[in-house]
């Protein structure tokens, strides 16, 4: 409460500059007086604090009940007016002055006043799924670090420039290794699309005054390389791929190139420690990048009666990298309610048993960029998406900068966007370092076992969720950005070994991988204490994560053999490896059947 003067000091002879001093510091006391009471009342959000007492604010009121008439009438006689009635949360939006919040605060009908916020959506639902949105709330965006994109090429779109400018691109260099006169262009859809993912800033869904949904990637101010190894049917070889894996490293230091992403792959004919692929990317994360490879689209094969299991793809297959396999949003934001995609590849890895994928991120009929006049586009018009899904409007043409893919190809670049992250805000932090820490802090709660349909042919998939399945978790962007432990071990992927004689198959870390370190990065903080098999919780350790009874039945059927055995899945009872040439090219994982990888 303000106190006025006594009478007797107001009959005085008061200069006019102590008068004007005197108003002055009534005006300031007064609104220092209203500021702390305002900012003192549990029914105001924090965000409404220090508005100017004259601005009109657009705010959320919901009261006990209902609102109904006499209540919009006591915000009307506030100098306020009704902008819309939301009664499914028992309250009104209004537009009223700033000043009169504390008053309308303290009515008991009241129960909470916020600001009516602007809300985007980011990518559909696979940022929010991850953690990406609160990521970028706290200022991480991938700013300054490099990503190179081994892919079909990146088109100059415009969700790819600086800011909300349509002149200087983030894609800092291009090349392609697919002979002298081919282009860095995109003409197969599939590398615009991935580096949309990982890096797009929403532009063509966020500029129209009608948007009602941003498609946003991981870290949408990260450069971009641009290292195009296949071609308009993407396909590609494996000198190709090697080259620019090279080419990047050569790089390294001119883009601060801190990341490779390889959304493509290849069977696996030979161990990692012989494969030209796995060595090459070895090599770069030796060099201290970080390789992000997709796990392949694998997941449905049974032809060998192994239920998609050691399906996973070269270069995919190699302990260094992280490998991603590709889950399901279900189209809502939350992730309790997401599921496995039926044909994500599983571990282990073929001949050497390698534990894989090692973390899995949402990769189903996933939002991104789509490249004009690709094949990609003109052959998967199920793929293609109305201009009303992002735009308020009736129009039913089909957006022309965004479309659906589906696979594990989608699912790595947003990993990848996280890597940038992490080292946008460490960037002293080692590949061996973001992967250990990319894997610990993944979400393990996980259903044990799920069923999804193909949308094309009705045929039923069944998945389980174990440690060939889901790795050690779900990307979880935010956790891993506010995780601080450091790894000091190289953080290779363990083994999975089979015993003969008990017929059990355990996890083997190695004393000298950071897995080893049983305080911070024991098999339970990372891969968690509970791996389903068969529906039994697996206990770590010298405990089997696989018993007697082995996922597609017991160990003498032909599913066992052909993942444990030691004939390859393409030994005697397939396709020979000698039929299989030199220069047997690269497919995208996804290819042409992306139309049919998406579930619902």
């Amino acid at each position: 409460m303000i106190r006025t003067q006594p009478k007797s000091e107001a009959r005085l002879q008061t200069p006019i500059w102590v008068k004007t001093m005197k108003h002055l510091m009534r005006s300031l006391i007064l609104m220092l007086t209203t500021g702390l009471a305002f900012a003192g009342s549990p029914k105001i959000s924090k965000d409404l604090i220090n508005r100017n007492s004259g601005e009109l604010v657009d705010v959320i009121v919901q009261f006990r009940d209902v609102p109904g008439e006499d209540h919009h009438q006591k915000v009307k006689s506030k100098g306020g007016f009704v902008k819309a009635e939301l009664k499914q949360v028992k309250g009104t939006a209004y537009s009223l002055p700033a000043a009169a919040l504390e008053s309308l605060a303290n009515d008991p009908d009241v129960t909470y006043i916020t600001p009516d916020r602007p809300v985007k959506g980011t990518l559909d639902y696979a940022n929010a799924t991850v953690g990406a949105d609160l990521a970028l709330g706290y200022g991480w965006d991938g700013n300054g670090v490099g990503v190179a994109v081994i892919d079909s090429g990146i088109n100059n779109v415009w969700d790819l420039k600086v800011g909300t400018s349509n002149s200087k691109t983030r894609i800092v260099y291009n090349q392609s290794f697919l002979g002298a006169k081919t282009k860095s262009s995109d003409e197969f859809g599939h590398g615009t699309h991935v580096a949309g993912i990982l890096a797009g800033n929403g532009n063509y869904s966020g500029a129209v005054a009608n948007s009602i949904a941003v498609f946003r990637g991981a870290a949408p101010r990260a450069n971009l390389i641009n290292l195009r190894v296949l071609d308009a049917n993407g396909a590609g070889t494996d000198s190709g791929v090697i080259s620019a894996i090279e080419r990047a490293i050569q790089l390294k230091s001119t883009y601060n190139i801190r990341v490779i992403n390889l959304s493509l792959g290849r069977p696996v004919f030979e161990s990692y420690t012989q494969d030209p692929l796995c060595q090459a990317v070895e090599q770069a994360w030796k060099a201290g990048l970080v390789v992000i490879v997709a796990a392949g689209n694998g997941g449905r094969d049974k032809s060998f009666a192994n239920d998609g299991y050691a399906t996973i793809n070269s270069p995919g297959n190699d302990p260094y990298v992280i490998t991603v396999g590709a889950m399901k949003t279900m189209a809502t934001l939350s992730r309790a309610d997401d599921l496995i995609a039926s044909y994500s590849s599983k571990g282990p890895s073929l001949l050497d048993h390698v534990v894989k994928p090692d973390l899995v991120a949402p990769g189903n009929r996933i939002i991104s960029l789509s490249a004009s006049n690709s094949l990609l586009r003109s052959q998967s018009s199920v793929n293609l998406i109305p201009y009303s899904y992002y735009q308020n409007t009736n129009s039913t043409t089909t957006s022309g900068d965004y479309y659906r893919l589906s696979g594990t190809s989608m699912a790595t670049p947003m990993v990848s966007g996280a890597a940038a992250l992490l080292i946008q805000k460490a960037p002293s932090l080692t590949p061996d370092q973001v992967k250990a820490r990319l894997m610990k802090t993944a979400s393990k709660s996980f259903p044990t076992y799920s069923v999804a349909t193909d949308p094309v042919t009705g045929v039923i998939y069944s998945s389980q969720y174990d440690i060939f399945t889901i790795g050690a978790g779900y990307l979880d962007i935010a956790a891993a950005l506010g995780n601080s432990d450091l790894a000091t071990k190289p953080a290779l992927s363990p083994r999975a070994v089979y015993n003969s004689t008990t017929g059990n198959v355990s996890i083997v870390a190695g004393s000298a991988a950071v897995w080893g370190d049983a305080a911070v990065w024991g098999s339970a903080a990372v891969w968690g204490s509970n791996v389903f098999v068969n529906g039994s919780a697996a206990v770590w350790g010298d405990a089997a994560v696989w018993g007697d009874a082995a996922v597609w039945g017991d160990s003498t059927s032909q599913g066992f053999s052909a993942v444990w055995g030691d004939a390859a899945v393409w030994g005697s009872t397939a396709t020979s490896t000698s039929t299989l040439s030199a220069s047997t090219s690269i497919a995208s994982p996804e290819s042409i059947k992306v139309a049919i990888y998406g579930e619902n």
